[in-house]
């Protein structure tokens, strides 16, 4: 996600629950609401960009009218953040079981580093919070974000910090060449032309190796 231009998207107030249209069969429905707009929120992020994408295109992809998408987030910036959450959610989850395995250091970094690039590449318009730079707009939650990525990235700094390194060698330094060589990827990888999402990571880490 290139630098951020400022968000166009005014804020309405919310609608009132009797505004949204529910049959019986829909008690769920507000929960479900909620992720069926986040996951086309995700899509549109990657697609068109975040500053490009209005809450309109949401509630049309999401199959609500943007109005009443109102009733389920407060604002576009909302929407980013459980896009964010719900990726990082991902990322987390998939790097915790490959640092669960048997093996020295070096062969859990192989493979987190094939998670990471197996959530990264295999997923949808979630994975944009790679990206360093959060949207203009976004501040009120930036903590959060923040932490959030810090608790992904020490998982990474855990594993790191049991390599075999040179005794000259950064390993923050480390880390973050490493987080940035993986999320790169994105930008030349294809599905199913070269190599797999695992093998690219694991090639990584091979030629970081002694």
């Amino acid at each position: 996600m290139g630098p951020a231009m400022k968000a166009t998207t005014r804020r309405v107030g919310r609608p009132s629950r009797h505004d949204i249209k529910q049959t019986p069969q829909d008690e769920n429905a507000p929960l479900d609401r909620r992720e069926i707009i986040v996951s086309a929120a995700a899509t549109l992020f990657a697609e068109k960009g975040y500053d490009r994408t209005s809450i309109r295109d949401i509630g049309a992809a999401a199959g609500i009218l943007s109005g009443s998408l109102y009733y389920y987030f407060s604002s576009k910036e909302e929407i980013f953040v459980e896009v964010h959450s719900a990726g990082m959610r991902r990322l987390i989850a998939a790097a915790q079981e490959a640092v669960s395995g048997e093996g020295d250091a070096w062969s859990c970094l192989e493979r987190l580093a094939a998670a990471h690039c197996r959530v990264l590449l295999e997923g949808t318009g979630f994975m944009i919070m790679v990206f360093p730079h959060f949207p203009e707009g976004i501040d009120p939650f930036r903590s959060e974000l923040v932490r959030q990525r810090d608790e992904y990235e020490r998982i990474f700094a855990d594993v790191i910090a049991r390599l075999d390194l040179a005794h000259d060698l950064d390993r923050d330094i480390f880390r973050l060449q490493i987080l940035g060589a993986l999320n790169w990827s994105q930008t030349w990888y294809h599905a199913g032309r070269g190599a797999t999402p695992d093998e690219i990571g694991r090639h990584l880490v091979r030629m970081l190796r002694r």
